[in-house]
This record gives structure tokens, sequence and C-alpha cells, in this order.
């Protein structure tokens, strides 16, 4: 019986690490560049905004539009990713949203704006949720949070990219006559529709449909699958109304409406934050948010680690937000530039690892029936607070001249949050 199982741990490893290598690369290559094609703005802000006369009203509310349009598609986007398969239609989620951020170097308006961003939010809906999904079909609970990691790490190494190359490119100015921020949109924007080419061509389909995977990995994965969806039961129902009347779904929607609008306001505007309250020239921001980006990806990498071998991601989600809600509550309060720049890195090094560590445990709360649209609906909710959280930002920065009223906002906000995380852990854990 023992060496049963030895022989059975020993297949379960070699399908996972053949999985690992044949798909995270691809998916962390392509979240990377959506990542980028999303909160590029924030460095081009202070240029464009210059050049095109735009408020911190108009740039809030051209930020958020993003995540209205992501919100009102994510499931459409979602139940069509299920019908047409899930490498077709994250394919074709790259190119249009490559082919857009490419078109932002065209904006001349404020209306301009606002379209190309909405548009853009557009084509990107359903693609995180699809990938959540299309994860729960490949890797079982004891290797998922490892491997949403693995690919949610280009959230920070996206930091570092945009850190390292977007000062040179806002150097381009004046080359060809175009802008600095209009080379920026340009050459961050192209790459991602040849990713979404290699996804098309390269991504597998489902563990069954692959050679590279023997008969008895293909069957481990399959059982191990199937055990879990065996534990969680079967949903009452898996339509778009079950999954919005789902109070699991709305516990998650409802932090993460929160959280998610709390820490993408701050992303859109750290880097105006670090030059005027930290006191950093344009290069030494992008550094700053380099190192950031290093730090917050070895952070992932060991809470996803952490978190599989100890099979509890809330409780690591909900330091994490504490840490993000002390982090904004010293940016507001002003203080020495080294002190928020060390603020800012706090920030970095957890930041993106919560939403990384709440979404692989959406298997944890719903099953896989339940899952596309769920996942979705949850993604839909958390997107309305990323497009309504920047626009009071915007408006109130304005109003007052300063960042520090939406800081303390959108510190309650992370607060708030980290309370729906533990209520949601006590949920799970009195269930298990």
């Amino acid at each position: 019986m023992v060496a049963a199982d030895d022989e059975q741990e020993a297949i379960g490893a070699s399908a996972m690490n053949k999985a690992m290598w044949r798909i995270i690369p691809l998916i962390l290559v392509a979240y990377l560049f959506a990542y980028l094609d999303r909160v590029n703005v924030s460095f081009a802000a202070t240029d464009m905004n210059a050049d095109l006369g735009f408020s911190a009203t108009v740039y809030g509310l051209g930020g958020g539009l993003f995540f209205l349009g992501y919100a009102l598609f994510e499931i459409p986007s979602n139940l069509l990713l299920t019908r047409f398969g899930a490498r077709q239609w994250i394919a074709r989620i790259m190119v249009t949203w490559g082919l857009l951020s490419a078109g932002m170097m065209f904006v001349e308006s404020a209306a301009s704006f606002y379209i190309l961003r909405f548009l853009l939010g557009v084509a990107e809906a359903g693609f995180y949720p699809g990938v959540i999904y299309y994860f729960s079909g490949w890797f079982p609970p004891c290797h998922r949070s490892r491997a949403v990691s693995r690919f949610y790490i280009a959230v920070p190494l996206a930091s570092l990219v945009m850190g390292a190359v977007s000062g040179w490119l806002l150097s381009f100015d004046g080359t060809a006559g175009l802008a600095g921020w209009q080379w920026l949109f340009l050459a961050q924007g192209l790459p991602t529709v040849l990713v979404g080419l290699a996804v098309l061509a390269w991504l597998p389909d489902r563990p069954a449909s692959v050679t590279w995977l023997t008969p008895a990995e293909q069957d481990w994965i399959a059982e191990e699958l199937a055990r879990e969806q065996r534990l969680r039961g079967e949903p009452p129902g898996h339509n778009v109304l079950a999954a919005l009347g789902n109070p699991r779904v709305l516990l998650n929607g409802g932090l993460s409406f929160l959280l998610i609008g709390a820490n993408i306001t701050f992303t859109l505007s750290a880097p105006m934050i670090l030059a005027s309250g930290g006191g950093l020239g344009q290069e030494a921001v992008g550094w700053t948010v380099a190192a950031g980006g290093i730090l917050g990806t070895l952070a992932m990498l060991w809470l996803g680690h952490e978190a599989d071998r100890r099979s509890d991601r809330f409780i690591y989600a909900f330091w994490c937000t504490v840490v993000i809600a002390a982090a904004y509550l010293v940016i507001a309060a002003g203080g020495p530039g080294e002190m928020i720049v060390a603020a800012y890195i706090a920030f970095a090094i957890v930041g993106a690892s919560v939403q990384m560590l709440l979404s692989s445990a959406w298997p944890e709360v719903m099953t896989r029936a339940e899952l596309a649209v769920g996942a979705a609906a949850i993604n839909t909710i958390a997107q309305i607070g990323a497009f309504v959280t920047p626009f009071a930002w915007g408006a109130l920065r304005d109003g007052t001249g300063s960042f520090a009223s939406g800081l303390y906002v959108i510190a309650a906000m992370a607060a708030g949050a980290a309370a729906l995380i533990w209520l949601l852990r006590v949920q799970v854990r009195s269930r298990a």
C-alpha cells in the first residue's frame, strides 16, 4: 500500500512538473503584457497630461473607464471562453488588446482617452478569470497556489519592466515626430499581438489532449480534480443569476471591490506620489518601482509555496492586506521622503500577492461548474471598484490639491477588505 502511494505521488509530481513548464511560462508572458498595457498609462501620465491639458479628474476617469469596460464584458467573455476554448479565446483577447494599447498613442483629447481606455477594458475582459478557470482543469488544490503564483508574478515583474524601460522610452520624446508617451504605448502594445499568436499556437487545451503526459499522469490529474469536485458537491445552479446570488461569490466580490479599487487607484498614481511626496526624480521613480517589482516577485513565490504547504490562503491574504492599509496610512500622513519610499516598497512587496492568494482559493469555495461564471462575477464586481475609486480619487485630488484625502479613503477600503477576508476564512474553515 505504501509502495502504491509512493508510486502515485511520483506520478503526480512528474505530471505537475511537466504541466508547470509547458503552461506557466507562456501564461506568465501573456499576463505580463496584459498588466503592462493596463497600467503603463501611470508612467505616461505626467507628460501626457501636460501635453493634452488633462486634469486629475480627467485622468482618474479615463484610468477608471478601463475597468468599467472590463466589468461590463467580464461575464460574457468567460461564457464565450467556455464555448470556444481557453486557448482560442485568450489568444483573441491578447491580439485585440495589444492593438488597442498601441492605439493609445493616438489620444489627442479627453474624449479619445475615455473611448480607448474603455475599449481596452472590453478587449481584456475575461483574461484573468479565464486563466483561473483554465488552471482548475490542470492543477489540483495541492499545487494550485504555486501554479497561480508562478504566472501572477507577472504583476510585480511588470513593475520591474516599467521601471526599467519606461523612462528610456519616454526619452524618445520628439523622435519621428512622436512624444515620449506615444513611444511608450507603441513599444509596449504591439508585442502583445505576437504573444497572442504564440498562445494560439502553443497553449495546450486539456490534459487528455496532450502527448507529453503519460496515460498514468493524465489519469492522476483527472482523479485529483474529480476528488476535489466530490468534496465541493454539486452546485444549486451555475448560470449568471445563480452566480450573482451565491453568498460566497458576493463576499469575494465585495472584498475584491474594496481591495482592487484601492490597489489599482494607488498604482495608477504611484509614480506621481513618489515624485511629489518622496522627492524622487523620474529616473529614481523608475528604479524604485523596479526594486518593488523584484521584491514583490520573490514574496509572491514564497507566499504561493507557503499557502499550498499550510492549505490556508486566507491567513496570508489577511496579513498582506493589513500591511497595504498601513502603507497607505503612512503615505497619507506625509513625513520624510525616505518614509514614503519605504511605505511604497512595503506595498509593492505584498500588494500583488493578495489577489493571487484569493483567486487561487476560488475553487475552494465554488465547484468547477460554478467557477467560470462565478470567477467572472467576482472580477466584475472588483472591476466596478477599480472604475469608481480612481474617478473619486481624481476628484479629491483636484478638490483638495493633495493626495492625502484619497490615501485615507483607500486605507479604509483596504482595512474593510481585510475584515471581509477574515470573515471568509472563518466561513471556509467552519465548513471544512
